[in-house]
């Protein structure tokens, strides 16, 4: 292939290099010369264009690539028509991407003029999604150089293996203090994770943390067609012969592998009665969030086996994000704990529900009812109060004055709830593990409320966020540990933290409470009528 500047004249039947302008002419790169584009380049005044010519035994850019991309595709997989010596390749199905590695290294070694993108082997992948990618640098290249990278692919190199597993059963074992709500939360969360592959829960059983009881019902899942079964255990595996890979073997199954180079998904267990295979599911199945139990989850569900080998090859990208409830984050240690929560008054809104007057500034039994949220929060454990003003703000800290609180003013409020939350998260003292969030129109909470909240607050233990439940119904205030800071402050609009509240259904724990002062808020008249009554 030659390459360098010529005149319009000698350009003829080359290939521009650059995008040219020069006054009204523009003339785009990778543009063939032909008699009117010299023409054009006379008239402009262009003395040299730099140009591109193939020579005998050189192919096009495109032409290259699309050789090289037909080499490369699998089943189910779909090449798009080569353009600009780029040719890319789509998933034809859904399924998990397979990709040959050593071959996909071997054609990036041919040559620099030829490269080759793909997404990450064992990926799930959805139909039409673009999987890979052959770019060619030059313009053209030396057949005999195509040649070698269409011989190095060594045939397909990578495929879409299609879903097969379309039947699924699930186990949950129960232990005192394994919330049902948590167990719910899983079997939305694996309905989700299930979803892309077509596949169902066939049949969900909550059994005793007991080996005999859940032999019997693996038992039973496999007689009722099963093509796989994950168990989610109340307790994580600690050992080869702990209760799930015990119930496993009792039934004639064997372990293939405990533990996984993959964090969060460490005490992941693979075993298998049969063709079927069995997942020992690490506690961070529970969250939706990826963890190692989806790179192995996906694989399955396509009928592709789970070797050892494979599972200790993890290690590298091993480590995810963190999850929330992990009992010792990679985060500093006084991070967590009960002994420093501070509170939040939200007391910014304009009430428009109420009909006129500012409800916070409303009287009972002679005093505000921002007043007496404020007195309350201070009688209570709490390290510090923070209360966020916005409508009326003056009036608002009048109505506080000589109480020991500070003030934060949120210029946002007429935006929602959403803003002054936002703004008061952000005034929390450095120093606070966590911020119980109270609203200025709750004037029947009490101190002692706030301090059960305080104390069911055990991180150690996984309870990051406390609510108060009545009747199945929660209330308010709610406590939030500093690890949902960050997700708090990308609240938006004239909404609460509920939606967090159901995504970490895991990280919740309820304080069962008794009377109307966790759901009274005096939005109406009718309310506050209501709260005068006692």
């Amino acid at each position: 292939m030659k390459f360098g500047p010529a005149s319009p004249t000698e350009a003829l039947g080359g290939v521009t290099v650059h995008t040219l302008r020069q006054g009204t002419l523009v003339l785009k790169k990778g543009t063939t010369i032909g008699p009117d584009e010299v023409a054009e380049l006379t008239r402009a005044g262009v003395r040299e264009v730099v140009v591109v010519r193939l020579e005998d035994g050189d192919v096009s850019e495109d032409a290259a690539a699309a050789s090289i991309a037909q080499a490369i595709a699998g089943e189910g997989v779909a090449v798009e028509r080569a353009f600009t010596g780029r040719a890319n390749l789509f998933a034809a199905k859904p399924g998990v991407l397979v990709v040959d590695r050593a071959a996909v290294d071997r054609i990036n070694g041919v040559d620099e003029a030829i490269t080759l993108a793909t997404l990450q082997a064992f990926k799930p992948v959805v139909e039409n999604e673009m999987i890979a990618t052959v770019k060619l640098i030059p313009f053209g290249i030396a057949a005999t150089l195509r040649d070698a990278a269409v011989k190095a692919a060594g045939g397909a190199a990578m495929r879409i293996a299609p879903y097969k597993v379309k039947k699924v059963g699930i186990v949950s074992t129960l232990l005192p203090g394994l919330s049902p709500k948590v167990i719910d939360k899983t079997l939305r969360v694996t309905e989700e994770r299930l979803g892309p592959a077509g596949a169902k829960i066939i049949a969900e059983r909550r059994v005793p943390h007991d080996e005999k009881v859940l032999a019997e019902t693996i038992h039973e899942l496999l007689q009722l067609g099963a093509e796989l079964i994950i168990v989610f255990g109340a307790s994580a595996i600690a050992d080869r012969r702990d209760v799930i890979p015990a119930a496993i073997e009792q039934i004639g199954g064997n372990i293939r592998h405990f533990g996984m180079p993959v964090d969060p998904g460490n005490l992941l267990l693979i075993g298998s009665a049969g063709d079927v295979p069995i997942l020992g599911a690490p506690g961070c199945a529970r969250s939706p969030v990826e963890n190692g139990f989806d790179w192995v989850l996906m694989r399955l569900l396509a009928g592709l086996e789970v070797t050892r080998a494979d599972l200790v090859g993890m290690g590298v990208g091993g480590l995810l994000m963190e999850i929330v409830t992990r009992p010792q984050p990679r985060a500093p240690a006084e991070t967590d704990g009960n002994r420093n929560v501070a509170a939040l008054i939200l007391a910014a809104g304009r009430g428009t529900r109420m009909g006129g007057p500012n409800k916070l500034l409303a009287e009972l039994n002679g005093k505000p009812l921002v007043r007496i949220v404020a007195e309350h929060v201070l009688k209570s454990k709490v390290s510090s109060v923070t209360v966020v003003t916005g409508h009326q703000a003056a009036e608002v800290e009048k109505a506080l004055r000589g109480l020991n609180v500070t003030f934060v003013y949120n210029p946002d409020y007429p935006d929602g709830i959403a803003s002054s939350v936002k703004t008061g998260i952000a005034a929390v003292p450095q120093g606070a593990d966590g911020a119980v969030v109270c609203l200025g129109d709750m004037p029947l909470i009490d101190a002692k409320l706030i301090d059960r909240l305080i104390d069911a607050f055990a991180p150690d233990r996984s309870h990051l966020i406390a609510v108060p439940v009545s009747d199945g119904r929660r209330g308010n205030p709610v406590l939030w540990s500093r690890r949902f800071f960050p997700e708090l402050m990308a609240l938006d609009g004239d909404i609460g933290a509920r939606e967090l509240i159901l995504k970490h259904a895991e990280a919740v724990t309820d304080v069962a409470v008794e009377g109307r002062g966790a759901f009274l808020d005096v939005d109406t008249p009718q309310a506050l009528e209501e709260a005068r009554g006692g």
